[in-house]
């Protein structure tokens, strides 16, 4: 766990490993609730049967959303700010989907702090780039920057 002390801490960072959250499995049970809550319910996500006779991934995989939903999960389990009034998800840069994340497969996060800036006094601004990776899968399943800033 990362713990930063204050803006000049997060500031000082940049370009640093933040650390890798633990796995979590991705069920069915999640894309399906997801699928619900988004109105995404496409076959390949929640048509167990037909996901896994005709979809190109060999069965259901999860929404690349679902899996970008994680990022504040993972987050969590990497690092935090001391001291901190509070923190807000200020939105994300670039997001990427470069491979499928099988119902099943176990999934987790290695983060970097790609930049901070000063918005003022007490606020910065953290862009933080995660890269999900898929247990046994060489390809990144998710590379995302997500923009937050803290309240000091």
């Amino acid at each position: 766990m990362r713990v930063f002390d204050g803006n000049d801490d997060i500031l000082g960072a940049v370009g640093e490993t933040l650390g890798t959250s633990d796995w979590t499995t991705i069920t069915q049970e999640q894309v399906d609730t997801f699928a619900d809550a988004t109105g995404d319910h496409q076959w390949i996500h929640v048509d167990v049967d037909r996901a896994t006779r005709e979809s190109p991934f060999g069965g259901p995989v999860a929404h690349g959303y679902l899996t970008l939903s994680l990022v504040p999960m993972f987050g969590q389990q990497i690092y935090r700010v001391a001291n901190a009034k509070m923190g807000v998800n200020y939105g994300s840069n670039k997001v990427r989907f470069p491979s499928p994340v099988p119902v099943g497969s176990k999934v987790r996060s290695t983060a970097v702090l790609t930049e901070a800036t000063a918005v003022s006094a007490d606020v910065v601004q953290m862009v933080v780039t995660h890269t999900v990776e898929v247990d046994g899968v060489s390809k990144p399943a998710l590379v995302a920057e997500s923009v937050s800033r803290v309240y000091f």
